[in-house]
């Protein structure tokens, strides 16, 4: 049985172990195509064979950029580490001068992209990359050079030896990839990620995933350009799992049911957004349904796994799961048996909500620098604890520094920064990586996050506030669809809040208001804001004088990605954010 020490070696196993005939699926033309695990690796092997035809070398650099999650990618990547060359993921929503940073940042001399919409990108910047040689294209794009090029070069079989020279020549502490950090500050960051660093953590993870091993199905659809979800494709190629690969977020619900998944990955933004369009539901339905329905999820609200609530709440939450829940299971397939949610921290009412569906949220933490895992809950064994990121994986020590700061040593920790031995030092001393969240460890071994160390902030009274608590609190709000605390320096909290416009929409209709037709009018709108006032007043209790949010200002535009308020993974820019609504800030803080 091959010894899995490089990511290369995945397949390899996977073909010895479980030999698929789906091992990734890919929807093409409204039919899904699958790839066998043999035929995987045989376009991996042609893969590598072209590239050294097209006289690739270790150590040279290929960028990947994919809209979305496909087979194509997995086969570029084994196919690229084979020669001993490092791939280099990107987001494909980045800016062009980030893309035009990236690539010569990291010298790539080749680029694998999606669509027409990246080529452009690409297109508009490759003059400025003097180490970028040729473009290809996963889509049949005019006037781009397409992958299965590369596939034809390497037909013939004759270079293979030359393959497995490199292969042969691999070792596990080599570095296999760099993963530019997305930032929600700066420039981006070259991530240094050895072949043992991911390989330790598929690992390690798979011990906490409750699937059956060589028989089961899993949705991928979270950017596998980031850590987390290529980790996990690499895990469930060890499990046996089969890939399915989701076309888009749009496209998700339809997915879900027509692939019945046993596992997937989420945001927290996610969940929330499933979530909100269930209760919305709900909120519609009339007499003894409605009734029903909340009752349902005030029982659901209450969760706590293990049966601790009593032989009672069990026993309601059986009726509630037959008569309400059921119907959020089956919306999401009807078979999960667990969906990793990591990348942000999760309002504790969803872990409860969802976990009392039937339907198993475990929470994990981890970051770019550690490949990602850290912790992760898992239901069984007394593993899962509602608040908490779950144990430590094997192999992996934290210690809680005297201010607080989550500190981690591990395998999985990176080699450092690429070309920045300063910014290296800065986080990785005496072995352990300084994560910049503030945590703590309990009794039963249950990491706990807290915040961001670099998010805390001092007013100018010298408090100090941990906005991501107040965030979490005030997003249980159904006004609320995004809110940022802000005061650095200030003489109190304040927050920019975007509403729920499709939930105010319902709401203005309910209490015939007429909120006006345009985001501008409707912010504007006292009525508005007077009831999201109440909401503020509300959640502000639960917090200590100093910590309240005292003003807030409403913003016309919905965050995203595409316009800049959020990461790929949907985690906050926070300066980019404060510089969009500066003078949202200013008029807070009565400033000039």
């Amino acid at each position: 049985m091959t010894n899995i020490t490089r990511l290369f070696d995945f397949p390899y196993y996977q073909l010895e172990k479980y030999k698929l005939d789906k091992a990734l699926v890919t929807k093409y033309n409204g039919e899904w195509i699958a790839t066998s695990t043999q035929e995987y690796i045989n376009k991996a092997n042609a893969i590598s064979r072209g590239l050294l035809r097209l006289g690739v070398k270790p150590n040279d650099k290929v960028a990947i950029i994919s809209m979305n999650n496909r087979t194509e990618w997995n086969i570029c990547d084994i196919g690229i580490l084979q020669t001993g060359a490092q791939d280099v993921p990107i987001y494909p929503t980045i800016t062009q001068e980030d893309y035009e940073y990236v690539l010569n940042h990291s010298e790539a001399s080749y680029c694998f992209v999606s669509c027409k919409e990246v080529l452009g990108k690409i297109n508009a910047i490759k003059h400025n990359v003097p180490s970028l040689k040729e473009v290809f294209c996963f889509d049949e794009v005019d006037g781009c050079k397409n992958w299965t090029e590369v596939l034809e070069l390497g037909k013939d079989e004759s270079n293979q030896p030359e393959v497995e020279e490199r292969k042969n020549a691999i070792k596990e502490d080599d570095l296999a990839t760099l993963i530019y950090t997305s930032g929600t500050t700066g420039r981006p960051k070259g991530v240094m990620l050895s072949h043992k660093n991911i390989v330790s953590n598929a690992l390690n993870s798979a011990a906490r995933l409750p699937i059956n091993i060589g028989n089961s199905k899993s949705l991928s659809f979270l950017p596998v350009c980031h850590i987390y979800e290529r980790m996990l494709l690499y895990m469930y190629q060890y499990c046996g799992t089969s890939i399915y690969f989701a076309e888009s977020l749009e496209t998700i619900s339809d997915n879900l049911k027509e692939i019945s998944p046993d596992v997937m990955s989420a945001v927290p933004r996610l969940l929330e957004k499933v979530y909100d369009k269930i209760y919305a539901k709900g909120t519609a339905l009339t007499g003894v349904k409605k009734k029903l329905f909340f009752w349902a999820v005030d029982l659901g609200l209450q969760y706590e796994p293990y049966g601790k609530n009593g032989a009672w709440y069990e026993f309601k939450l059986k009726i509630a799961r037959k008569l309400i829940f059921s119907k959020w299971q089956e919306a999401l397939g009807g078979n999960l048996k667990a969906i990793a949610s990591g990348s942000a921290a999760l309002q504790s009412r969803l872990a409860r909500v969802y976990n009392a569906a039937g339907i198993p949220v475990m929470e994990g933490y981890g970051l770019t620098e550690t490949s990602p895992v850290v912790s992760v809950n898992d239901m069984r064994a007394d593993g899962f604890r509602i608040g908490t990121v779950g144990k430590l994986l094997a192999d992996t020590e934290v210690k809680i520094a005297d201010d607080g700061e989550i500190l981690v040593k591990g395998p999985q920790v990176m080699m450092g920064y690429y070309k920045d031995d300063e910014k290296t030092k800065e986080v990785l001393k005496n072995g352990f990586f300084h994560t910049g969240d503030i945590g703590e460890i309990d009794s039963d071994g249950f990491l706990k996050i807290t915040d961001r160390k670099k998010e805390m902030f001092k007013t100018s009274g010298g408090k100090y506030v941990a906005p991501q608590v107040l965030e979490n609190q005030f997003k249980q709000s159904r006004f609320i669809d995004q809110i940022m605390v802000i005061g650095e320096g200030e003489k109190m909290p304040a927050a920019f809040i975007q509403p729920n416009f499709e939930f105010i929409t319902d709401w203005a209709k309910m209490h015939n208001i007429s909120l006006g037709n345009t985001p501008q009018e409707q912010i504007s709108n006292p009525q508005l804001i007077k009831r999201i006032q109440k909401e503020v007043d509300s959640h502000n209790a639960k917090f200590g004088k100093w910590e309240q949010v005292k003003r807030f200002e409403l913003t016309p535009d919905v965050w995203s990605i595409n316009a800049g308020h959020l990461t790929p993974t949907m985690k906050m820019k926070r300066k980019i954010i404060k510089a969009k609504y500066l003078d949202l800030y200013n008029k807070i803080y009565e400033k000039k």
